[in-house]
């Protein structure tokens, strides 16, 4: 499933979700899967995958998964179980073109953020 919004579940969802926004899993969620996206708050439990800048796992919530993140906080009631890798910070990275993420294998919210903020030509017409 791949979305542009936000997305809240309060269910049980099996597969991959990308998002360009932020995911919530509310405290009836159980995800388990690929999930991508910009931001995850995880009040529920989710297994799997995770490649995303910022995830935040609350007083109750459960991640058993690969994690590739920016950002990891885990709340003093909150349960991690897997492994984490640390994610660059696209944004911070010196002048890296659209062009040369998507032959890096990026994709969608990392495209995005690698994208120049001003583009400008000298070419006269």
């Amino acid at each position: 499933m791949s979305i542009v919004g936000k997305m809240h579940i309060d269910g049980i969802f099996e597969g991959n979700i990308s998002s360009l926004d932020s995911i919530t899993i509310g405290k009836a969620g159980h995800v388990k899967g690929l999930i991508k996206a910009r931001s995850i708050d995880v009040c529920g439990l989710l297994e799997g995958e995770v490649i995303c800048d910022e995830i935040h796992v609350e007083a109750g919530g459960k991640v058993h998964a690969t994690v590739e993140s920016v950002e990891l906080s885990i709340s003093p009631r909150g349960c991690f179980i897997g492994e984490r890798r640390i994610k660059e910070n696209v944004k911070n990275l010196p002048d890296k073109g659209a062009a040369e993420s998507v032959q890096a294998g990026k994709s969608g919210v990392d495209a995005i953020d690698s994208l120049p903020d001003k583009v400008v030509s000298d070419r006269k017409v």
